[in-house]
Formats: C-alpha cells, sequence, structure tokens
C-alpha cells in the first residue's frame, strides 16, 4: 500500500533572485508567514469576458522588502531604478516598477495571492494581482520566478 503523501502533486515553489541580499525559494504555505491582504478583483479576459474572483494573500511588496533589495543607501531615490520581473508556470510575464508597488510612491496594492475564491493555490503556486488593473494580462498565474533587477546598464 502507498503511503497517501506519495500520491500527492508537489507544492510549488516561486524563486526570488536578481539584486536581493537574500534569494530564497518560497511555497504558497510560506507566503502565508505574511499578513494576508484580501482584494475582490474584476477584469476583462480576452478570451472569457468580465472575470470575478477574490484573492488573498501578502503584499508583494512586504515579500520583496523581506528578501532584501540591494538599495544603494546613500544614493536619495536608488530604489525607483529597480524593475521587477514576473514569470508564470506558462510562459506570461510581467515587468513592474518598483516604484509602483513602494508605499512611498506608486503604493499599487499588488498581492502574491495564495488562494483565489477561497481554494489554495499551494500546487498551481501563487499568481500575481493587481487589483487596479481592468485587463487581467498581468495576473500572472503560476508564478515560477520573480527576479529583482536594479543592475541594469543607465543610460547615459
Amino acid at each position: 500500500m502507498s503511503h497517501p503523501l506519495a500520491a500527492a502533486a508537489p507544492v510549488a515553489e516561486v524563486a526570488l533572485t536578481g539584486d536581493l541580499a537574500r534569494p530564497v525559494r518560497l511555497t504558497v504555505p510560506d507566503l502565508l508567514a505574511w499578513p494576508q491582504h484580501r482584494a475582490r478583483v474584476s477584469f476583462e479576459c480576452a478570451t472569457s469576458g468580465i472575470r470575478h474572483h477574490r484573492f488573498a494573500g501578502p503584499l508583494l511588496y512586504d515579500v520583496l522588502s523581506d528578501a532584501g533589495p540591494a538599495f544603494d543607501p546613500t544614493r536619495r531615490k536608488d530604489r525607483l531604478r529597480f524593475l521587477i520581473a514576473v514569470t508564470g508556470a506558462d510562459g506570461h510575464h510581467a515587468v513592474l516598477s518598483w516604484g509602483e508597488i513602494d508605499p512611498d510612491f506608486g503604493r499599487a496594492s499588488v498581492l502574491l495571492a495564495a488562494s483565489i475564491d477561497d481554494a489554495p493555490l499551494d500546487r498551481a503556486g501563487p499568481q500575481l494581482v493587481l487589483e487596479r488593473d481592468r485587463c487581467g494580462a498581468r495576473h500572472i498565474s503560476g508564478i515560477r520566478a520573480i527576479r529583482v533587477d536594479g543592475g541594469y546598464a543607465a543610460w547615459s
């Protein structure tokens, strides 16, 4: 007789990489350690019309801040040059700026959703949720990687 856990699908992981002091791999259960925020979202989907969902999870800002972005403390506003690239299991990508999610600037309430409509996303992986977006294109499902990048070449 097989062990009941042996048949269970693996829990998805998200790799936080890039210009971080503490790069890490996180699961949806790990994301439950942060304060949970809730969002009711309606967005237009190109293939199925308007979609309505309830999401819960930590703020992207909180999770990335904990990983220690490599901001230069001697340069005022250095964090504004950082980009955040999010990649889903299905190959979808989205790029955000640090200023967009930072409470001192854009204050966008961007979630790393641990659940959708009260169903946990443990096996699928978290979903990027931007409540203010009218279109759902940046709602990346099954996130596998988030890269924080402040090291791209500056324009001269």
